[in-house]
């Protein structure tokens, strides 16, 4: 007979100390990545990759880990949380040696694509861990700890790219992976304990593959319209109909199989869905802005990577002050309440960036990435209670799987669909300028600033008139592309206002129980730390 359920596990908060390292881990390369982009683009410091190739640089590791946490979250569940951390941290790091000594740009991101395959195994094991060795009354507290650890580590990879770069090659900025998962795999092998869900949970092997198709259709239909500039091309639209196509499949197959990865009934939950709503839209604000402020700090800016980095700093004090503070505003004023305030925070940075100009003070710019780091703070602990409340615990790992996923999508978008815009909007603005430049070389120059300053270069002669123009139009572009994430932000704002509740239940639901209005009661579930 299962333990009552809200026994508490002696070392939780060591247990939780280890789970915190290992979700740096993973999360801290997805934005140390950011501020090498323009180091990227360089044919001689990096591997000269294209815009469009940068986007699925980035793309590649989001994609495949959303994709993924599916099947992961119930593969957790299945066959034991620690056992699922560990394979997905030895998968993390051999990934990450491969993407240190990449020679070219399809070659990183296939290794890029392979550490989104460790990185979505560890993610979704780590929250589960959490659920299963915290009682309720503690769980709140872990979580905020677990979701400002999120919030933290997307705030410091910048700076921590910026001092790679300063000492050492773009490829350092993957090897420091190694030995960090290196302790994590021995932290875990020491302190956590193995738990499990649903023993006998199938792992919908065909769900996971509609929803990899469906995902990657989307993301390289958006992708090339933005290097293209349009969306009539066959490229364009055919990818993303074949997206949207075999996400209806998922959708249908999901509502129809014994054993869904993706738990459609979740949703008809509204702390469930507006709380996934919120994560997600948080997401795709947040890397969509660190996207394109790094070509702003670096290429218009002309700043080097590392103080082009450090403006992030502002956004991991404000994760550090708020993210401690968001657990405790939860149990006071509720999710509801912090969720729409942090996602307001982070509409008016977004405002605020639509305010800046080629030559705004450095200074002027900080209150923007506090106000960006602030609201993500306040926003992922509040969404991540709700989600974690709303849900009995046996299903841990699926909901958190679920969770991560929406995040992850929301990163994969917010690279894609802002990335695009901010192409497609900055060749349009630039492309009378090209025209003192080669027929041949025009179309190549006008993909990104970073592509038409370099074609400058090469041409020689007095060109200040064309990298002034370059750089007018990616703030004009940035513009445009900030305000359309701060609609989205506005957007959920109000779903959480709608959505999400007052006040958090206080205890966990019946094993086996169907998540809806009803008042949470104590009973026992499968899953039970093992010491």
């Amino acid at each position: 007979m299962p333990p009552p359920l809200d026994t508490e596990h002696p070392r939780r908060w060591r247990i939780l100390a280890v789970l915190v390292c290992c979700l740096l881990s993973i999360i801290l390369d997805n934005t140390v990545l950011n501020v090498a982009l323009r180091t990227l683009t360089d044919p001689e410091r990096g591997l000269g990759a294209t815009h469009s190739e940068l986007e699925w640089i980035l793309s590649s590791y989001t994609l495949v880990f959303a994709a993924l946490l599916f099947t992961c979250g119930a593969a957790a569940d299945r066959f034991g949380r620690r056992r699922l951390l560990l394979l997905g941290l030895t998968v993390f790091g051999l990934a990450s040696l491969a993407s240190a000594y990449a020679a070219g740009p399809t070659a990183l991101i296939l290794s890029r694509a392979a550490m989104g395959v460790g990185a979505a195994a560890v993610m979704p094991s780590t929250l589960a861990v959490i659920a299963a060795v915290f009682p309720m009354r503690e769980r709140p507290k872990a979580i905020g700890i677990w979701a400002g650890a999120v919030g933290f580590a997307l705030a410091i990879g910048p700076v921590t790219g910026g001092l790679l770069l300063s000492w050492f090659w773009w490829g350092s900025i993957f090897l420091i992976n190694v030995p960090l998962v290196a302790g994590c795999v021995v932290a875990v092998l020491l302190v956590v304990p193995e738990t499990r869900g649903h023993p006998r949970r199938g792992l919908d092997l065909p769900g996971v593959g509609l929803s990899i198709v469906g995902l990657a259709g989307l993301v390289y239909g958006v992708i090339t319209g933005g290097r293209l500039g349009t969306l009539t091309d066959l490229r364009v639209w055919g990818p993303l109909l074949a997206g949207l196509a075999a996400l209806w499949l998922f959708v249908r197959h999901e509502r129809r199989t014994a054993q869904p990865a993706f738990e459609m009934s979740f949703l008809r939950e509204p702390a469930f869905s507006a709380a996934l709503v919120a994560v997600g839209f948080v997401s795709f604000a947040m890397l969509g802005f660190l996207f394109f402020s790094a070509f702003y700090l670096q290429s218009v800016r002309g700043y080097s990577p590392l103080r082009a980095g450090s403006f992030t700093l502002a956004l991991a004090a404000a994760n550090i002050i708020v993210g401690p503070l968001s657990s405790v505003a939860v149990r006071r004023y509720g999710p509801r309440a912090v969720c729409a305030a942090g996602l307001f925070s982070v509409a008016a940075a977004l405002i605020g960036v639509a305010l800046v100009r080629q030559h705004t003070p450095p200074w002027a710019l900080l209150p923007m990435f506090a106000l960006l780091g602030g609201g993500m703070a306040a926003v992922m602990p509040a969404a991540s209670m709700s989600i974690m409340t709303a849900i009995p615990r046996e299903k841990a790992g699926v909901s958190s799987a679920m969770n991560n996923t929406v995040r992850q999508l929301g990163s994969v978008l917010g690279v894609a669909v802002l990335g695009s815009v901010l192409a497609s909007t900055y060749r349009a603005g630039v492309s009378d300028e090209l025209a003192v430049l080669p027929t041949a070389a025009r179309h190549a120059a006008g993909e990104s600033l970073d592509a038409t300053l370099a074609a400058a270069a090469a041409r020689g002669g007095d060109t200040d008139a064309l990298v002034s123009a370059a750089r007018t139009a990616f703030v004009d572009a940035m513009h445009l592309t900030a305000l359309l994430a701060a609609l989205l932000a506005l957007a959920g704002a109000v779903v959480a206002l709608r959505g999400l509740p007052r006040t958090l239940p206080t205890r966990d639901l019946p094993a086996g129980a169907a998540p809806g209005p009803r008042r949470p009661v104590r009973s026992a579930v499968e899953s039970s730390p093992t010491p």
